[in-house]
């Protein structure tokens, strides 16, 4: 099992549409036995996929000793493509996090290991104590980039704390997002790293919200579905 963390140090970002639809390619395109573990209170990967928490359920409660977390995973439309819900409980999961007692989220995704091939994190925005769990749990860390300047300095300040403390610490594959070549700040800007893959600023992205699925889903040919297939391609090409 490998595990993917999406995350990024802002938000607004298009991280959750990152994270839903490398779940998607991983389970789709990949044949992978998928897990999209959705840990931003906001929940906005679990309702594109269809779902909610389970009612009386607390996802924060996950991080105590003797919770049991296959009890709240659910299986979505997609097949190999499970989803464990997220919920507003999840908005004081740091300060739990913090206390003694609380499981680390690295020692949870073991209990995964014979379920799964590729378990997805959608980590919510910032520097946090949960941040800080992913980076010691994950293989490989995609960061979404808007297509700036600014951007980019924080990636270089992401990569420097890394460096600094988490020397042993995932692989990095940066991603542009929102992209509009007819903007000449995006263009100059993805241009000077043409390595990197570009994400459009499409409709078909923007609608994945009215929709309520992944973009390959609805748009199988689009320039969106086939920049996040391309996006997966080399994730799973770094996990190699």
């Amino acid at each position: 099992m490998k595990t993917i963390a999406v995350f990024s140090v802002k938000g607004g970002v298009g991280k959750t549409a990152c994270a839903v639809n490398l779940a998607y390619a991983a389970a789709t395109q990949s044949a992978r036995r998928t897990l999209l573990w959705d840990l931003d209170g906001q929940g906005a990967a679990t309702f594109t996929l269809r779902l909610a928490a389970k009612p009386g359920t607390s996802a924060r409660k996950l991080f105590a000793a003797d919770a049991e977390l296959d009890a709240l995973i659910q299986p979505s439309a997609y097949p190999n493509l499970d989803v464990l819900p997220a919920d507003k409980s999840l908005r004081h999961l740091d300060r739990l996090i913090a206390e003694d007692g609380a499981r680390s989220l690295k020692k949870m995704l073991k209990s995964f290991d014979r379920d799964y091939d590729r378990v997805i994190l959608d980590c919510p925005p910032g520097l946090t104590e949960l941040a800080e769990q992913a980076f010691r749990a994950a293989d490989l860390l995609v960061v979404p980039l808007l297509p700036s300047p600014l951007s980019e300095r924080a990636y270089d300040q992401l990569v420097a704390h890394l460096g600094k403390h988490h020397r042993k610490g995932p692989a990095l594959v940066p991603v542009w997002t929102m992209v509009d070549r007819r903007r000449a700040l995006h263009k100059a800007t993805v241009d000077a790293f043409p390595d990197r893959v570009a994400i459009p600023y499409a409709v078909e992205i923007e609608a994945m919200a009215v929709h309520q699925a992944p973009v390959a889903a609805t748009a199988p040919n689009g320039l969106a579905a086939r920049s996040f297939n391309k996006l997966w391609g080399e994730v799973e090409a770094a996990l190699r």
